[in-house]
Formats: structure tokens, sequence, C-alpha cells
């Protein structure tokens, strides 16, 4: 029976609560996280955590528990659940109150929950690659905070599905920021680009651990903002997220293939080196 952390308590899907005045509900006020885990072993679950309080602060939350305490809450809802591969939903609203656009921070309690998903690592697509079409950027522009409120990157990711395409690569004019839901690096004349971590993008971790990557190969890096056409034109093109991983993208729909349409020796070089990272975890 699968259990649910909920506010420091473990409970059974039976017996779960939420109120429908909680304000995650009825404004999307809250923060969440998606967190990796191979053989019951988390991958980055410090900076993720670290991202969840930042974010949380961000909006005005505070969360009750520190870094320690984070952890071993989470470490004890792996071992609450039998599942050995998969990811870590979570997210941290600002309580429940009577709806009102202006909350009473004093008189809310702030509501925590998390869950285990079985999930398996996307082998197949790493290896052949994905599609992905181009799609004007319509969110807000405080994208830095992994908020709850993602009706348009659900936008975009819909229309990307329903156009036969894995991702949508998003654009503000003619400047690339990232996809719906993943992070774009692109890579022409041996370096590698991928967007500055302002408020335009998600400072995704697997974003960062792939920087990390890059300083160990020697790649030049250029935290730097693309054109369309730069990345049209560029020799390899991959996504990066926590579930989906390190996704080549050798095709951009109705314009053109990326490269040979096939996946790049850099995306391949940089998988093979993730790899190396998750069994080291």
């Amino acid at each position: 029976m699968k259990k649910f952390l909920v506010n420091n308590m473990f409970v059974e899907e039976k017996d779960l609560q939420i109120s429908i005045y909680d304000r995650g509900y009825q404004f999307g006020d809250g923060v969440y996280e998606v967190i990796r885990f191979y053989d019951k072993r988390y991958f980055k679950l410090k900076e993720h955590l670290i991202r969840y309080i930042e974010s949380a602060r961000k909006i005005d939350i505070d969360i009750d528990y520190d870094i320690e305490k984070l952890q071993s809450m989470f470490e004890k809802l792996l071992k609450q659940n039998p599942i050995e591969n998969g990811y870590v939903y979570t997210q941290l609203t600002r309580g429940s109150a009577p709806r009102s656009h202006i909350y009473k921070k004093e008189e809310l309690k702030p509501n925590l929950i998390a869950y285990v998903e079985k999930a398996t690592r996307p082998i197949e697509i790493m290896e052949k690659g994905a599609n992905a079409i181009l799609h004007e950027d319509e969110r807000w522009t405080k994208c830095d905070i992994k908020s709850l409120n993602l009706l348009g990157s659900v936008l975009a990711k819909n229309k990307a599905h329903k156009e036969g395409a894995f991702e949508a690569i998003l654009h503000r004019g003619d400047i690339i920021t990232e996809g719906s839901i993943s992070n774009v690096f692109v890579y022409k004349n041996n370096k590698l680009y991928t967007s500055p971590a302002d408020n335009l993008i998600l400072n995704g971790i697997t974003r960062l651990t792939i920087l990390e990557i890059a300083k160990e190969l020697g790649v030049e890096v250029v935290e730097k903002s693309v054109t369309v056409d730069f990345l049209l034109s560029s020799e390899e093109v991959f996504t990066t997220a926590t579930v989906s991983e390190i996704t080549p993208i050798i095709e951009i729909k109705e314009k053109c293939s990326i490269g040979n349409g096939q996946p790049g020796k850099m995306t391949k070089l940089i998988q093979a080196k993730y790899n190396e990272k998750i069994k080291q975890f």
C-alpha cells in the first residue's frame, strides 16, 4: 500500500484529507519539486531541497523544516514505499483559509505533501532522440520559482503532444528560453550554449549537473540566450530534466533536422558521464 507524506506524517491514500480551502487548490499558491531516485537512492536530494526552500521563500512561504529534517522525512518516505526506481513529487502550499487574494501569514500553516511514483529510465528515447516544436513562451516572468502555476507549460506541452512531438521549445520573440518541462542546450562550434539562470528559466538540477560535466570534459559553456535561427543551425540540441534526463532533439517539426538527424557525439558523451554520476550516488 502506497504511503503519502503529509506534514511529517505518513498516511495511506484512503486516509488523505486535503481541504478545499487549501490555497494550492484555490490559487495555485505554492511550490513543488520532483526528485529522482535510482535503486532506492536519491539523486541530488540536497540540491532539490535547497531549491524547494528558495522557491518557497521567493513567494513568502516559510518552511517549518530545515534541510536536515526534510532529508530525513524524504528518506523515510522511500523506506515506506516498495518502489526501487522512480521519483518523489512534493508540494508546499501556503495553507488553508477562506478564499481571499490577501493572505494573513500569521494565520496560515503551510501544507506539505509528498508521494512516490514508479518510473523507469527513458533509455530508448535517450538513445534514438526525439522531436520538438517551437512555441512562443507565454508564461509569467518569474520562471525561476518552481511554482504550482504551470498552465503555460501545460498548454505548450499538450500542443507539442497533439502535433506528435516530444517537447515544446519555448521562445520569447526570437530568443530561446527553455522547454515546456525542461532546460535546453545547444552545441555549436565546439561550445555548449544554454540560457542564463535568470528569471526567465528554472535553474534545473539536471542543468547544473550538465554544467559540472562540461567543466570536467573541458567543454566551453556559454550561458547566453540564443536565437531561434542559431538553434536551427546548430550541430546538436538536447533537453534536460529530472525524469526525462538528457534527451537528444534530432528534429524541429516543420523546420529542419538537427545536425544529421541523429543524437550527436557530444550529447552521447554527456549522457555517458551523467550515467556515471548516477552510479556514484
